[in-house]
């Protein structure tokens, strides 16, 4: 898909890899609507951004928000072409810890924002997608999700994380079927270690051992190699029902 001109819907679009998602796609002559919960930080963001910029508050597991923003979208720039889930959220709770059992509703909220706010995103956003002009090959428009390595290989702690994750990986192969009469290609990007503010907040403890797992180079991610990742995948059209590791070769430990 040809980016100029696009419209490009990116949730979690405030910080870290949403952002600079926004920031790539941007130069490359997409309009972005950014969607986050965080109001002070969206507003700076689409701000900075400039005037082919909007920006939505929505919560992505409620379907009433992200009907707005949708909707807020296609009245704002004419449609929707690229969505991009970037909005999640971490957690760390052993299956039995010291306290007993993991919290079943901390399992619930992360497989809730991760897993389920991902589909009601791309599921609303591809009704849309269908409205567009087919360009080359037929395309409408193109879904690209966030997973994680923890997908597949998750660390003590992570059950909720991983599982939430596992999902999004698992359902990017029949999504895709799914949308493919419509024109709408869907791919998934399983990050490593990546210097977000989420990251930024861990304690040496916790960030260089996984650095030390990573293979080459010795470092954690830029959320600049995601966004030139998603661009690829915008700008490559046989790129269908896939999920890319994007990890400088990271297999985690179980700790």
């Amino acid at each position: 898909m040809d980016i100029k001109g696009k419209v490009a819907l990116i949730t979690g679009g405030a910080s870290g890899l949403g952002l600079a998602t926004a920031e790539k796609l941007l130069a490359a002559g997409s309009k972005i609507m950014l969607v986050d919960l965080n109001e002070d930080n969206i507003k700076k963001a689409a701000e900075n951004l400039g005037d082919e910029t909007a920006y939505a508050i929505a919560n992505v597991t409620e379907e009433d928000s992200v009907t707005e923003c949708i909707k807020s979208t296609v009245d704002k720039f004419g449609g929707i072409h690229i969505v991009v889930n970037c909005a999640g959220i971490g957690s760390a709770s052993k299956t039995v810890g010291k306290d007993g059992a993991h919290p079943l509703q901390y399992f619930k909220t992360v497989v809730d924002i991760n897993l389920t706010g991902t589909f009601n995103v791309l599921r609303l956003a591809a009704v849309e997608m269908g409205n567009n002009e087919p360009e080359e090959d037929g395309e409408c428009g193109v879904i690209i999700n966030t997973a994680s390595v923890a997908a597949f290989d998750g660390q003590i702690g992570q059950a909720g994380y991983s599982a939430s994750k596992a999902g999004v990986v698992g359902m990017t192969l029949p999504i895709a079927r799914d949308l493919a009469r419509m024109g709408i290609r869907v791919n998934t990007i399983a990050p490593g270690i990546f210097d977000t503010p989420m990251m930024a907040m861990a304690p040496d403890q916790v960030r260089n051992p996984l650095i030390e797992m990573t293979q080459f180079p010795k470092r954690l991610g830029l959320p600049q190699e995601y966004a030139s990742l998603v661009k690829h995948i915008v700008e490559n059209p046989f790129l269908n029902g896939e999920t890319i590791r994007l990890d400088g070769g990271i297999r985690m430990a179980p700790k």
